[in-house]
């Protein structure tokens, strides 16, 4: 019988340091003349540095792409897909295995994980207690660079954020009954249908959470919503008051709608400081190229008192770790107020605690602002807490919308 484990950290661990022990046989010292493998995001990157740097295609995914130019969750499924392939492995790293696939997919690959388990040792590297496989009763966090059995400790909600939400320093956007109207949109992409006769209302002070498998159509209308997707000005969508294909540009829309993705954190690699970071939501870029107001200045402070970091305010936006780095993102799309706040995949990757201070920040700006929230999500948060959720539901004709009770 295999003895499964699961190593709970958080994101402050040296992760790949930790892989480095087991893989060397440092902290398991029986796996060192065993043939193992590594289903971990660290392992896709190598794949698709091997790509770029020389053209090599090892991992091959469904739908034929590359690495690079496919989906978080199709990446998964095809490293999965490829360690399987052959002589299964000894013993297998399995690092937040779930994270980016929808309810079915994970379903899907828990039920190869407990399949294989039979005859492979699994070691999971969790930084959520919700994505602990259920077959697997051995649990080990890391204290002073050593495994100690996991103790449950379940805490309140630590009231992270004390102070009250900043004011916008005056109201640009007001009177809009509705903001989002889309009626009866049908979209194809090369003859495969990917929304069918879909409609759905955004109204002022309302947080949605848009939920749907893989595939549904979940970035097909945040694309729409923002101006992005061409085939727009094709269908019956009214954003801000403005008819889709009345003469509004790209700019119109985006000016009222503050953006978050995990993906984001990617593609910041200046080194401003906090500040520079929250004040240029101001100016809707990244860095600052004008010197900003005191108003504006007054107003970036108080998100950063919020945030409890003003003693880190001149510090660069690299020197906070990624959770933290979100709320940076979070505050920079908010301090204007804008009338719509798009949050695409926003936990993915976040450990149980800055889960939980982030979703503690969201639901306040849902509760003491006038700003809605679509909220984009495979995976129900549980300190999250939508008023409405909208369902798309895959169909072989294009997914339907469905409003759900919460």
């Amino acid at each position: 019988m295999n003895t499964h484990l699961v190593i709970y950290i958080s994101n402050t661990e040296p992760k790949k340091q930790l892989i480095t022990t087991i893989t060397t046989g440092k902290l398991f010292p029986e796996l060192a003349s065993l043939k193992g493998a590594i289903f971990s995001d660290i392992t896709i990157n190598t794949f698709i540095e091997k790509e770029i740097q020389h053209q090599q295609y090892d991992v091959k995914t469904s739908t034929k792409n590359s690495l690079q130019n496919s989906s978080e969750g199709e990446r998964k499924r095809a490293l999965l897909n490829h360690i399987l392939t052959g002589k299964i492995p000894d013993y297998l790293i399995l690092d937040n295995p779930f994270d980016c696939l929808d309810i079915d997919t994970q379903s899907k690959i828990n039920q190869l994980i407990t399949d294989i388990s039979f005859k492979t040792r699994i070691i999971q590297i969790a930084t959520r207690k919700r994505d602990f496989l259920p077959f697997i009763n051995t649990i080990y966090t890391i204290e002073n660079d050593s495994l100690t059995p996991y103790t449950k400790n379940e805490q309140e909600s630590s009231n992270y954020f004390v102070k009250a939400l900043p004011k916008p320093y005056k109201i640009e956007y007001d009177g809009f009954k509705t903001l989002i109207s889309l009626r009866n949109l049908n979209l194809s992409y090369n003859e495969t249908p990917i929304l069918n006769n879909v409609s759905w209302d955004i109204k002022p002070n309302e947080f949605w959470q848009l939920i749907g498998p893989n595939g549904s159509g979940k970035s097909t209308i945040l694309s729409l919503i923002s101006g992005d997707n061409p085939k727009g000005f094709m269908q019956n969508m009214t954003l801000f008051d403005m008819k889709k294909g009345s003469g509004e540009s790209v700019w119109d829309i985006k000016k009222h709608i503050g953006f978050y993705s995990s993906e984001m954190l990617r593609g910041f690699k200046r080194k401003d400081s906090i500040e520079s970071m929250i004040v240029s939501g101001f100016l809707d870029s990244i860095g600052l190229y004008k010197y900003p107001t005191e108003v504006q200045l007054k107003i970036a402070r108080e998100w950063i008192a919020l945030l409890n970091m003003t003693a880190l305010k001149d510090k660069s936006f690299h020197y906070l770790s990624n959770g933290h780095k979100r709320l940076v993102l979070i505050a920079r799309a908010m301090v204007k107020h804008p009338p719509l706040l798009i949050l695409d995949e926003p936990t993915n990757g976040l450990d149980d605690q800055d889960a939980k201070i982030f979703s503690e920040l969201i639901n306040k700006i849902a509760k003491e602002s006038s700003t809605s929230i679509i909220y984009v999500s495979h995976r129900k948060e549980d300190y999250i807490t939508p008023d409405f959720i909208y369902q798309l539901i895959p169909s072989s004709t294009g997914s339907k919308g469905e409003i759900l009770k919460n």
